[in-house]
Order: structure tokens, then sequence, then C-alpha cells
């Protein structure tokens, strides 16, 4: 959507430009993926840190030099630091986004520490490992993820990073949910794509709905006569001619996944009425395909 939305439309936009953009993108969100867990790491990092300088007070009190570690010692946070795949992909960026804006990671630092969240947690010395994965799920959910100074620093350190947040953080939170004390190697560090044909999808959706543009326009404004076409958004647009084209091309596809998805995408990404104006219009599509025999569609429970 993204990718179609900046070439304007147009089909004779260079497809090979097209598709480069759009697999840029993906591995961009896998960078976003690698920044939100190395935030954790080096939040802990800072932890770690706080904790030795304060026991290194020259005049330290006795609860100074003997501190409550719990956050420290989250089994969680340990098992993160310490996956060798995670950490090395994470060296192998081109850039370490919180090398030189370090900044950030005070600034969710000290949120966590003002938080009740964080009192309530520190209210006793020891831990159960589900109560240390709660705690990093309930910081994640409450402080990370929401974060508006962390959301304007995505939104100016790439262009795609915006869109691809809410998407990277759930991943993450279904992570957190599923990790045991056992979980190691490549568990932090799932693949971008299950598989080739799962890679080669994105392809060629964007290569299809761009050769077909204007046949899928064509039908889209049959549907759509009594509407003004400067009131139809360009996303809506965008929308509906890869539902078409989903319809046409993608004979393994359900129908009625194909709609959900995209009415799914239309309410988070355009107008409030969209996801309406979409549901319509393809309905009347698929009407029409049917009658005619046009559907086709492959399967038991496809249609």
């Amino acid at each position: 959507m993204q990718t179609l939305y900046a070439s304007k439309g147009s089909e004779s936009d260079n497809i090979k430009s097209n598709e480069k953009f759009l697999l840029k993108s993906l591995d961009s969100m896998y960078d976003l993926f690698l920044a939100q867990l190395s935030l954790l790491i080096e939040v802990h990092k800072k932890s770690k840190d706080r904790l030795e300088k304060t026991q290194q007070k020259l005049l330290a009190t006795h609860e100074e030099k003997n501190p409550n570690a719990k956050f420290v010692n989250n089994e969680v946070l340990a098992i993160l630091g310490a996956n060798e795949i995670l950490n090395e992909r994470i060296e192998n960026q081109k850039e370490n986004p919180w090398y030189l804006d370090f900044e950030y990671i005070d600034v969710i630092f000290k949120t966590i520490l003002d938080s009740d969240l964080y009192k309530d947690y520190m209210s006793t010395k020891t831990s159960t490992f589900n109560e240390d994965k709660n705690f990093i799920i309930d910081m994640f959910t409450e402080i990370v993820a929401p974060n508006d100074k962390l959301y304007d620093y995505f939104e100016d350190k790439r262009i795609t990073w915006l869109d691809d947040l809410p998407v990277v953080n759930t991943a993450i939170l279904k992570l957190l949910k599923k990790v045991k004390r056992s979980s190691e190697g490549k568990f932090f560090s799932p693949k971008l794509f299950k598989d080739l044909e799962d890679r080669d999808f994105g392809l060629e959706l964007l290569k299809k709905t761009t050769l077909n543009q204007s046949g899928f326009n064509d039908e889209i404004a049959t549907k759509t006569k009594n509407w003004d076409a400067e009131r139809i958004t360009q996303i809506d647009t965008v929308l509906m001619q890869m539902a078409i084209c989903e319809f046409q091309k993608f004979p393994s596809i359900p129908v009625k996944v194909t709609i959900n998805e995209y009415l799914e995408i239309a309410k988070e990404y355009s107008t409030p009425k969209s996801s309406n104006f979409i549901n319509g219009i393809l309905d009347k599509i698929i009407k029409e395909y049917t009658l005619e025999g046009k559907l086709n569609k492959v399967g038991r429970g496809l249609l």
C-alpha cells in the first residue's frame, strides 16, 4: 500500500524501482524490531551502571551499598541481553540507533523509574520468573510502546517506521509473552519472511496491481458513478485496487480474507467512513463476478 501510494498510481512507473523500495521498507521494519529490542537491552545496561555507581559512592548509606537489585536481576532482561544471535544482529546493523541518540535511553529509563508500575515491582526484593516476565510485558505495553518522545524519534529517523511501529510492537509483545527460561538461540531473532513464497507474495501483489491499475480503476469507476472522484481518497483507491487484484489474480486467497484484510487496513490508515465505503464497492464487484462466473477461486471455502 505504501509503495503504490508513493508511486502516484502510474502504470508507467519503474516496477523494479518499486520492488526495490518495497523490499527496502520490509528490511527497515526488521531494523525497527531490532532497535526496540536493543532499547530494552540498553535500558537494562543503564540500570546495572546506575546500581554500580550508587554502591561506589564515597559516603554511601547502608541502603545505597545494599540496593534493591530486582530490576537489574530481571530474568527476562538477562535472557534478552545474553542472546548471542540477537546481539550479533544488532551489532551487524548499519547503524546503532542508540549509539549517538543515547538520550532516549535516559528518557525511557527515567520514565520507568518514575512509574507506579516500577515502584510496585520494586516493593519486594525477589520475584519469580513469571513475575519478571509480566513486569516486562507491562513495562513495554504501558511505557515503551506509547512513549511520545520515542514516537517522534522514530518518525524523524526513517520515513516508514511510524507505520511499522504497531506491527513491530505487537510482534515483540508476542515474543515476550512466550519467553521461557530456556529461550535462547533464534527465539528473539525470528525470520522476516516465513519462506520465499511469503516474500514473493508481496512482490507479486505489487507487480500485478501496478500493471493492472487502469483496468482496476475502470472497475471502481463503474461502481462509484454517483460519487465525486475527488471525494474518494487515494488510499481508498489503492486499497480497492489491491483487493480487486487479489480477487482476479490470486485464486488461492479466500474472498472473505481479502475483504476483511483491506477493511482493517482502511480503519487504520484512511478516513472513518472508508471501511464502509470500500466494503460496499467490493461487495458489488464480488456479486458481479459471481453472476458472470469471473470469480476464479480454487479450493474449499474460498468464496
